[in-house]
């Protein structure tokens, strides 16, 4: 497999395997860590569309911190806003390891549209998919699948982020339905031109022994008492819409509960595990693109009478990045494969979005080092990306927190 390729994947031999961490023998299946073809191809016309619609404009976007509402809508009539969704409500049910090719393309360009693609096509599309009625599919799911709208989820809020259980915005039942008070923060894609609404986590009472109830509630764009505060400014990620969120008695009808009162928290705990996949996707394309775009610059710039590229330091550095950027793809794809395969995929996702994380990170900071001053104007890519790179380190679970999830999962399998 190539790089250009961009991907690993464990076909259906490996499904012989009693777990996932079942070993070979010298005389087992062999193992395929070629895309499949399906994959292949949507990877190109990624590439093709992001090539077209994304790479030339996505400095100005990030200038003029706008998120460009007539280019999602142009990847919904591709069908690329419901990679994850099944097809009868819309989407093309693609799967994981498909989504993950997919990424990496549009990551490469643009990671502000990027991140917000990721938000739509995960936290604010399988809420729906997995615990939504029939109605509650055909009114919102549907619309999101299809590209017609984009869709927000609402967790975050002021005094709550990583504690999600403590978070305060409550819902009550009045008058037949639900009212809504609280404030979210720091919420994707809820303000576009094109949002159809967002999905929100809200205490709904507490239980015998005083612990918390939550419900998970679809919040339409327009809504009365629900306000969308202004555009956030943010370090990185200056294209895509990020902004806080106030209830001020949001009333909305009984038929907007997913799922069932009481479980909304471990809805929202059991859909994160897909987001986190996506945002190790989009650190992998952060990777592959800074490793990219400094091989090039090294091949170029010339210092001392001698390419970049044939001094020894600036090799290592280029070394050390290729070997993490393939490290962070095995992890990436073999949680996209585990999830795709029906298998316990929790600690593998985190693993993926924490190194992955991490080595965009670093891999920015060293393309940027490469580049030396033109890596640090505002005009190269190279600095839109560097900007970018940290806040992976903190969405979907900050790094602490997955680390939290890995090492109890260890500690679990534990052999007393």
């Amino acid at each position: 497999m190539t790089g250009a390729q961009c991907g690993q994947y464990y076909t259906d031999c490996s499904k012989k395997q009693e777990s996932p961490s079942a070993t070979y023998s010298q005389d087992g299946p062999d193992m395929d860590l070629d895309l499949p073809a399906e994959a292949i191809e949507l990877q190109k016309l990624c590439r093709d569309f992001a090539e077209k619609e994304i790479e030339p404009y996505a400095e100005s976007w990030s200038e003029e911190e706008r998120f460009p509402s007539d280019v999602f809508l142009k990847m919904g009539e591709l069908d690329l806003t419901g990679l994850l969704i099944p097809h009868e409500y819309g989407g093309t049910d693609a799967g994981y390891v498909s989504y993950v090719a997919a990424m990496e393309a549009i990551g490469a360009a643009d990671q502000s549209f990027a991140a917000a693609w990721n938000a739509h096509s995960t936290i604010a599309s399988l809420p729906l998919a997995v615990f939504g009625t029939e109605e509650q599919k055909k009114n919102w799911l549907t619309p999101l699948a299809s590209g017609k709208n984009i869709g927000a989820f609402g967790l975050t809020e002021p005094t709550a982020g990583s504690d999600a259980s403590g978070i305060r915005t409550a819902a009550r039942q009045d008058a037949g339905g639900w009212l809504v008070n609280g404030a979210k923060m720091f919420i994707t894609n809820a303000g576009t031109e094109v949002s159809l609404g967002v999905t929100i986590l809200a205490v709904t009472g507490t239980n015998d022994d005083g612990s918390k109830r939550f419900g998970t509630f679809f919040v339409p764009t327009g809504t009365d008492g629900y306000t969308v505060g202004r555009p956030l400014r943010k370090l990185g990620w200056h294209g895509m819409d990020t902004r806080e969120l106030i209830f001020d008695n949001c009333w909305i009808p009984a038929d907007n509960l997913i799922g069932e009162e009481g479980n909304g928290l471990r809805q929202f705990l059991d859909v994160l595990d897909g987001g986190r996949i996506s945002v190790a996707a989009l650190g992998l394309s952060l990777a592959q693109e800074a490793l990219d775009l400094a091989s090039v610059h090294a091949t170029q710039r010339e210092q001392f009478g001698r390419r970049l590229a044939d001094f020894q330091a600036v090799q290592h550095k280029l070394a050390d990045m290729a070997t993490e950027v393939e490290a962070a793809r095995s992890l990436v794809y073999r949680a996209a494969w585990l999830a795709d395969s029906g298998r316990p995929f929790g600690k593998e996702a985190a693993m993926a979005k924490l190194y992955a994380s991490e080595v965009a990170n670093r891999a920015a900071s060293a393309s940027v080092q490469i580049h030396g001053g033109y890596g640090y104007i505002r005009e190269s890519k190279i600095s839109r990306f560097y900007a970018d790179a940290k806040v992976l380190e903190i969405g979907e679970g900050t790094n602490e927190i997955q680390r939290n999830v890995i090492a109890r999962t260890v500690i679990r399998s534990v052999r007393t």
